[in-house]
C-alpha cells in the first residue's frame, strides 16, 4: 500500500497542521511516512500545500507529482492540483469555497462543506479537521481514533484548549461521509 497525498489551500487554513497530524497518526499506526511542506511567498493568505506519503514499505523520495488523493481547501488549489491526480484517485474539496462546478473524469470527487460544518461547531478555522476527518473515513489508512489520539501530541501543551474543538471537527468530517 502506498498513498500519496497533496493537501492544499491558503496560508492560515491549517494545511500544514492537517498534514502533520495525518503523518503523525500514520507513524503511530506503524506505517512509513514522509511529510514535505511548501509555503507561498506570503504566509497567511498565500498559497500553502504539503505532500504526505504513507506506505507499508520504504519510501524512496518525499516528492509527490501525481497524488492518489488531493485535499483542496480552496478553488485555486483545486484548479492547480486536480490535473495531477492519478486516474482512479480521490479529490476531497471544501465545497463551501467552491464557486465553479468541478469537472474531471476518472477521479472520485467528494464535496464537503467544511467551512459551513466548522462554523456550526463555532469556529471556521477547524475546516481543515473536517476535511481530514472525511479523508480518514473514506481512505481508512489510519483510524480516526489514532488521529484523535495524535491530536494532543501534535497540538502540544500550549494548545490543549483546542483539543476538544479539533476532535469534534474530525468527527464531524468522518460522519459527513
Amino acid at each position: 500500500m502506498k498513498e500519496e497525498i497533496i493537501m492544499a489551500g491558503s496560508g492560515g487554513q491549517g494545511i500544514m497542521f492537517a498534514g502533520t497530524l495525518l503523518a503523525h497518526a500514520a507513524m503511530e499506526e506503524g506505517l512509513n511516512v514522509t511529510y514535505f511542506p511548501s509555503y507561498g511567498a506570503e504566509m497567511r493568505g498565500g498559497t500553502a500545500n504539503c505532500r504526505v506519503i504513507i506506505s507499508d514499505e520504504n519510501i524512496g523520495s518525499p516528492i509527490v507529482t501525481n497524488p492518489s488523493t488531493l485535499l483542496a481547501m480552496n478553488e485555486s488549489s483545486l484548479q492547480k492540483f486536480t490535473p495531477k491526480v492519478k486516474k482512479g484517485g480521490l479529490i476531497i474539496v471544501n465545497s463551501s469555497l467552491l464557486k465553479k462546478e468541478l469537472k474531471t473524469g476518472g477521479v472520485e470527487i467528494l464535496k464537503i462543506p467544511a467551512t459551513e460544518l466548522a462554523e456550526k461547531l463555532g469556529d471556521s478555522r477547524v475546516a481543515n479537521m473536517v476535511i481530514l476527518g472525511a479523508y480518514v473515513n473514506r481512505r481508512k489508512i489510519v483510524s480516526l481514533e489514532r488521529t484523535v489520539n495524535s491530536l494532543s501530541k501534535v497540538l502540544g501543551e500550549g494548545k490543549k484548549n483546542l483539543l476538544k474543538l479539533n476532535t469534534e471537527a474530525l468527527r464531524k468530517g468522518e460522519k459527513y461521509i
